[in-house]
């Protein structure tokens, strides 16, 4: 790793930060300034095993040799033309994605948040144009606890206060029903229905995984009912569970698909809405759009990891390592951990209230140079790159059962 190029203590950057930047996060007291593939250094070069990979951004670590190379290359050449013109890049980009998902269109865009935005659009257009529903009336169905970004029309069908308080008025045409509850589902599709809009593993709830059948169920009842079923596979996407997407354990194909963090791998944002033609063919030319949608190292970056996923390498790991990390926890209930939920390298760990809240618990984990990131209450989520050894995984459980002895 080079030399960080900062002068300043963790202590004086955190202080630092404090005037001028919004607190509209709680960061875990490290100061990053370089990482390498699993692991990462604070400004005074000490060591952390990554176990978070950044929601899911980071799945093939940091910097990957591939990634950083296909940036590079692109980096020379052209960045950036908007969409006002082609670029040389986008045509591969969007004909392997597509191939890689076994779905026909792609909708490049830039954050996860304007995946989802541009899939609810897309939804409610093809509502109107394909389904025929009136004018304005078009509904999407969502669950509760669930996650999909935080702009106006997202918080408008979150369940977290949080991320809703003071944020009102809010974006109509939502209606919110448990997860993993079929009836209720069923019960709120009706005519009017563009889409379900659902995460077929809820991230930032704990890892919450549906009932074995829930998802092909759900894909049976969008068919019957004439509506699209969105899977908003952002974080749970790309390899993370074993698969490349989630809902592959089912063997359930969406109509629509959101993709983001992975897709950019750890360099650039990219997010991409992929689906049937007929669905994202009911946009014309100036209805919807993104300046850096799309751009050519955007496009680079992207079709690096669509390649590295083609291998199947990267699943294979975290399906062969996931189970390393569950056995690993299996052996922790009862000794401070309570639950778990965990499917290929993802898992959330319900951790004894006695002994902390999720963020204390993450602070002690920090101090021994392991770095996650809690949730709600006293759950933490682990999540590390994909790139990560049985060895490096084992010595973070050690940890964990350390921090958790009493």
């Amino acid at each position: 790793m080079t030399a960080p190029v900062s002068t300043r203590s963790s202590a004086d950057l955190i202080r630092a930060e404090e005037p001028v930047l919004a607190h509209n996060y709680h960061p875990l007291p490290v100061v990053v300034a370089r990482a390498e593939g699993t692991w990462v250094e604070d400004v005074e070069g000490r060591r952390y095993l990554d176990m978070l990979a950044g929601y899911s951004a980071l799945n093939f670590g940091h910097r990957h040799p591939a990634l950083i190379e296909a940036a590079h290359q692109q980096l020379d050449r052209l960045t950036l033309t908007s969409r006002a013109f082609h670029n040389d890049r986008l045509a591969e980009f969007a004909e392997r994605l597509a191939e890689l998902t076994g779905l026909d269109m792609v909708l490049p865009m830039n954050t996860g948040a304007e995946a989802v935005e541009s899939g609810i659009k897309v939804a409610r257009k093809w509502a109107y144009e394909v389904k025929g529903v009136p004018a304005d009336r078009a509904t999407i169905v969502v669950a509760a606890e669930n996650f999909h970004g935080r702009t106006t029309t997202i918080v408008s069908f979150s369940t977290d206060e949080t991320a809703r308080a003071g944020f009102g008025p809010f974006t109509p045409g939502f209606r919110i029903v448990p997860y993993n509850d079929l009836a209720a589902l069923e019960e709120a599709v009706d005519e009017t229905t563009a889409a379900v809009l659902l995460e077929p593993i809820q991230g930032e709830a704990g890892v919450v995984i549906p009932d074995e059948g829930y998802l092909a169920d759900v894909r049976e009842l969008t068919r019957r009912k004439g509506c699209l079923f969105i899977a908003d596979e952002i974080q749970s996407g790309l390899g993370r569970t074993g698969r490349t997407l989630a809902v592959e354990h089912e063997g359930v194909v969406p109509d629509v698909l959101l993709l983001g963090k992975a897709l950019g791998g750890g360099i650039v944002p990219v997010s991409a809405v992929v689906a049937r033609r007929d669905v994202l063919g009911v946009l014309r030319p100036g209805e919807h759009g993104s300046t850096f949608g799309g751009n050519p190292l955007a496009a680079a970056v992207g079709t690096a990891v669509v390649e590295l996923l083609e291998t199947g390498e990267f699943q294979h790991r975290a399906a062969e390592l996931g189970v390393v990390l569950r056995d690993g926890l299996a052996d922790l209930v009862g000794k401070g951990v309570v639950g778990f939920r965990a499917r290929g390298l993802w898992a959330g760990v319900d951790i004894d209230p006695a002994i902390g809240t999720g963020r204390e618990v993450s602070k002690l984990l920090m101090q021994e140079g392991v770095l996650v990131k809690d949730t709600h209450g006293s759950t933490i989520r682990l999540a590390p790159p994909l790139t990560i050894t049985a060895e490096e995984l084992g010595s973070a459980l050690g940890v964990l059962e350390k921090v958790l002895r009493p």
